[in-house]
């Protein structure tokens, strides 16, 4: 059987289908019951714990606790829902059904595609060995994350590996995001001036919006963090406590270089869901294939995706998901309606960007890297009132207000940006 064809009819049908259960699956399915709430919705999620995960880095900080940023799946699930406790094989978009594990195929009249993308920690040689000791650490997992502020902690002196692996990733920032709150715990403790601090990354620029990279080297020269660019992390041992990068000179040459280390925080390589890559849905690099602004799928027009899983160019935030979440609510309404669709992406995404403990550098970006800010005041420097929005009004936010399907909206102004 190929994935466009059903040998069977379908188990269960609803009206809007939702393939994913984290943050853009639940605000925008939640959104949707807000404004009918009469709609046959269907989540889909074998997960049974929803992670708030854009608080790991100050769980990883020692700011916030792990359990904070944690709650049951049910829990979140818009009421009126109904959750599918499974995970997606196939997609048969031709029939406008998919097919589960546990071998039932759904029939849907519109389909949401948002179940984030994958952490591919395989791809990088002994790293699943050794993660979560050996003072290698990642507040990409949950299973790790406290892991971090253990060994942030406990290093009084030595050398320190932060990785950042090809794009593109969720949340550009959070790399070098801790690799600044260290350095800055360090500072304090009076242990930074025996601690060696690189920050070894795949690509060329240390972020990706140019109009916020002064402010960030200001960071990395203030903590005397030494930034390795073109370096990739391809292994790991452990015991040794030794890491292994694929390092491109300036002439194109790759090379093999062995680092020495007492602790490394390590970013992953990420990629889109296999059963998104091997699917008709995707794109040649395996995302999800959307129309950039309008977020529909270029094919089956029954189609729609948010968050992590685009093929889009914006950055994978939390920030983007919750731009998305209006528009795509919408733009699916008004399928059903068959209206032309009223909403467009502009490629809003956020970066609170953790230069210190108490100070952040609030980057906020539409497609292209144009900067956006929220609110009238120079966002390149680090700001304590940034610190406020991102440890205390984010969360509630988020918890209280987008995955109950209301949010505050605030508007973006280019026109702020200083030159």
């Amino acid at each position: 059987m190929t994935q466009t064809q059903t040998a069977t009819p379908p188990d269960l049908r609803f009206t809007i289908v939702v393939v994913g259960g984290g943050t853009a699956g639940i605000a925008i399915a939640a959104r949707l019951k807000r404004e009918r709430p009469g709609l046959d919705i269907a989540i889909i999620d074998p997960s049974t714990t929803h992670a708030y995960q854009p608080g790991w880095t100050l769980v990883g900080a020692g700011v916030m606790s792990l359990r904070s940023t944690l709650d049951q799946e049910g829990g979140v699930i818009p009421a009126g829902c109904t959750w599918l406790r499974a995970a997606v094989t196939t997609f048969q978009p031709d029939d406008h059904t998919l097919t589960l594990d546990d071998g039932r195929v759904i029939a849907y009249g519109r389909l949401l595609v948002c179940p984030g993308l994958q952490l591919d920690w395989s791809k990088i040689e002994g790293l699943e060995e050794t993660l979560g000791r050996n003072g290698v650490c990642s507040n990409y997992s949950r299973d790790t994350v406290e892991y971090t502020w253990t060994c942030i902690q406990s290093l009084a002196g030595g050398t320190a590996l932060f990785t950042q692996p090809p794009m593109p990733i969720k949340c550009a920032g959070a790399p070098q995001k801790i690799a600044y709150l260290a350095s800055d715990y360090w500072r304090k403790q009076g242990t930074l001036n025996r601690t060696s601090v690189e920050f070894c990354l795949s690509g060329d620029a240390l972020f990706g919006v140019a109009y916020f990279r002064p402010s960030l080297q200001k960071a990395v020269d203030y903590y005397g963090i030494d930034v390795r660019y073109k370096h990739t992390l391809v292994a790991v041992n452990g015991p040794e406590r030794k890491a292994t990068f694929s390092v491109t000179d300036a002439d194109g040459t790759v090379s093999r270089v062995v680092k020495s280390f007492d602790m490394l925080h390590v970013t992953p390589p990420q990629s889109a869901p296999d059963f998104i890559k091997n699917s008709p849905l995707a794109d040649s690099a395996g995302w999800l294939d959307v129309d950039p602004g309008t977020l529909q799928h270029k094919t089956y027009t029954r189609i729609f995706g948010a968050g992590d899983v685009l093929n889009t160019s914006n950055a994978k935030t939390m920030a983007a998901a919750r731009a998305q979440t209006p528009l795509v609510a919408a733009n699916i309404l008004a399928s059903l309606d068959g209206r032309p669709l009223p909403g467009t992406y502009d490629g809003y995404g956020a970066c609170p960007l953790t230069v210190s403990y108490g100070k952040i550098v609030l980057a906020e970006f539409l497609y292209g890297g144009k900067p956006a800010p929220s609110f009238p005041y120079d966002q390149r420097k680090p700001s304590r009132f940034a610190w406020y929005l991102k440890t205390t009004v984010f969360p509630r936010v988020y918890w209280d207000m987008m995955l109950k399907g209301r949010d505050i909206e605030l508007p973006h102004h280019p026109e702020w940006a200083k030159d």
